[in-house]
């Protein structure tokens, strides 16, 4: 084959595999973003594990030397272990051991039907994923929902918790001034409503993604329902749970937060004598990942002391 027209058989196969690609991402957009977030964990040594708890399968990810002391990281309402892909390489690079489970009902753990999901149900979970890995005692860390789920974990099992990590967390019995039904959204219009209250900054979904996104969410619509329903009770809060915790505590709050206001933060600061409170400028409530440059730097440090 001549120089001129193998040039042109490469330049019009690479077209082709693009418009393949295009397409592909066009149909199942969900499961495309999914392989590249599986590819970009098997570049950066993130490990993908299974343990069992209370005969429930629960998935996790793994970051860090297999030797260095613990991070346990849990994630929020809707979320799952691979959320914490931008806030872990901080703990990993800083020569921590970074777990990182999925829920019971989130991402690839099961989905039991007669699993409560409420919050002090999900503490027992961690405590759980904690014996099943003989993790006797760790640095612990939750975002949001998974910020309230940690602090149950810290005031009723202090002898496991070194050092406690809550960013943008829930758990003040505090009445949302929000939708709440935006966490189970059905139009690409409540989506692009609960991106806006996510992040200051909010992306422009495009159609095709939203729709891929709905569908999945669909699936798992009812986990949220239960979650939603038992944090609207005010059965699990902290307020009082707070004033107990004897181990160091930091607050790393995005300062631009609609669905946790920085006065929670320094409501929750007040309760906690001994906790360290850090805003983060320009940031919403998916600081810990879409501020992970400004959060991790601070967070390492704070385990550090």
């Amino acid at each position: 084959m001549k120089p001129g027209r193998r040039a042109s058989w490469i330049a019009g196969a690479a077209a082709a595999l693009v418009m393949v690609a295009g397409i592909g991402f066009w149909q199942h957009p969900i499961r495309c973003l999914n392989d590249l977030t599986y590819l970009r964990m098997d570049l950066t040594g993130v490990e993908s594990d299974w343990t069992w708890v209370a005969g429930h399968h629960i998935h996790y990810d793994v970051a860090g030397p297999k030797n260095g002391a613990v991070v346990v990281l849990v994630h929020g309402l809707g979320s799952r272990a691979e959320d914490w892909l931008n806030l872990a390489p901080y703990f990993a690079k800083a020569g921590y051991r970074v777990y990182m489970p999925d829920l019971l009902g989130y991402g690839r753990s099961d989905k039991p039907a007669d699993f409560s999901y409420s919050m002090r149900d999900q503490a027992r979970v961690v405590v759980g994923f904690l014996d099943a890995l003989g993790l006797k005692r760790v640095d612990l860390g939750g975002w949001s929902m998974g910020g309230w789920i940690v602090q149950i974990v810290a005031a009723e099992h202090p002898a496991r918790v070194k050092r406690l990590m809550l960013f943008d967390a829930a758990g003040l019995y505090v009445r949302p001034d929000w939708d709440t039904n935006l966490f189970m959204p059905r139009t690409p219009t409540q989506l692009n409503q609960l991106e806006a209250l996510l992040t200051p900054h909010p992306r422009w979904i495009p159609g095709f993604v939203a729709c891929g996104i709905l569908r999945v969410s669909r699936k798992d619509e009812w986990v949220i329902q239960r979650a939603v329903a038992s944090m609207l009770t005010g059965r699990d809060a902290t307020d009082k749970l707070l004033p107990t915790l004897k181990m160091p505590v930091l607050i790393a709050w995005g300062a631009e937060d609609r669905l946790f206001p920085p006065s929670q933060a320094e409501t929750m600061h007040k309760l906690i004598p001994q906790s360290e409170l850090d805003l983060f400028p320009g940031c919403g409530h998916l600081a810990p990942s879409h501020c992970s440059s400004k959060v991790g730097p601070k967070a390492v440090a704070f385990l550090k002391q």
